[in-house]
């Protein structure tokens, strides 16, 4: 009989999460915690939260697409995907010049922009490839490469619409995108008119890390300072920009790294998700309206030290020998 029970009784051992299928579409350039968010893109991965299907870039600027590659091929995945806009991005840089640093620096087998495919391309390969409603896209830059998907037509991958083939594939899309609950924001701003036509039309739920959620979130500084960590690109971006700028000395704004984070763990406890829509005017501007709509923005429950001592630990994550 003690047999018996023993073998009834439930497992309390916790369950390794099942690897969500991501995409991670970023600016990479006008600003840096786009580098700390794949620095917690990679480390999802490593610890089987994340499977990384492709990592594409909303800007065009020259070498876009070899410091994509840097970064995932310090990694130890150096055969990502990698897409870049090239005629319709924006052509956009960091000013600190540390993406120059890096490419001097580190190894990347990607050496140019014309090496690799555009962005639209990457996109219906990889998705059409993917199980129904399986994929899970972050972006945290301009919402040109979205916009782009959605007006595509069939192709050698699919004989779906950019629209269908979103609808059909796409689980989630999570965003460091707006300014909650009225506002003005970069990456939504930038390409407004892109903007607009992926939050008229984009066909499933979307996650919205507003700017008032990673301007009070400051991180950087640590991973500056941390010895043991030698010859990474990741503490390398830091250690270059944030002397550059008196609003940073107390670290960069972490814009980039939540949506990751809630991408990766969800939002409890950190956060709370506000139903309803969000409209976008012609001069990039946001405003919400709360109802039934597919979209979500987070708002902040936890303190934001808490969330910042998280982002710290994950952006310090080293590779793993593969």
């Amino acid at each position: 009989m003690l047999c018996l029970l023993l073998a009834a009784a439930p497992s309390f051992a916790q369950q390794k999460p099942k690897p969500a299928s991501v995409i991670f579409d970023s600016d990479m350039g006008p600003d840096y915690d786009d580098v700390g968010a794949m620095a917690m893109l990679h480390a999802y991965a490593d610890s089987g939260y994340f499977k990384i299907l492709a990592t594409v870039a909303s800007t065009r600027y020259a070498g876009v697409a070899p410091v994509f590659s840097v970064l995932n091929t310090y990694f130890g995945r150096p055969s990502l995907p990698i897409g870049v806009p090239h005629k319709a991005g924006l052509d956009m840089r960091d000013w600190q010049h540390w993406s120059d640093s890096l490419l001097a620096r580190y190894p990347h087998r990607i050496k140019a922009n014309g090496a690799v495919p555009e962005a639209t391309e990457v996109y219906r390969q990889v998705l059409a490839a993917q199980p129904d409603s399986s994929v899970t896209i972050i972006t945290v830059g301009f919402f040109t490469n979205l916009a782009n998907l959605l007006q595509s037509g069939p192709d050698q991958y699919s004989a779906l619409s950019g629209a269908e083939l979103v609808h059909k594939k796409v689980k989630r899309l999570v965003s460091m995108a707006g300014r909650f609950p009225d506002g003005k924001e970069f990456n939504v701003e930038k390409d407004a008119a892109a903007s607009q036509r992926v939050f008229q039309n984009w066909p499933t739920e979307i996650w919205l890390g507003g700017y008032e959620i990673g301007a009070e979130i400051k991180t950087g500084v640590p991973l500056m300072g941390n010895e043991a960590i030698t010859n990474s690109p990741v503490k390398d971006v830091f250690r270059i920009a944030i002397p550059k700028a008196a609003e940073d000395r107390d670290g960069r704004m972490s814009w980039d790294q939540t949506a990751v984070l809630v991408a990766a763990k969800g939002v409890a406890p950190w956060y709370r998700l506000q139903k309803g829509t969000m409209q976008v005017a012609a001069d990039g501007s946001n405003t919400w309206r709360n109802g039934n709509g597919r979209h979500f923005y987070l708002v902040a429950l936890a303190p934001p030290a808490q969330v910042q001592a998280l982002i710290e630990r994950v952006m310090a994550h080293q590779p793993v020998k593969k």
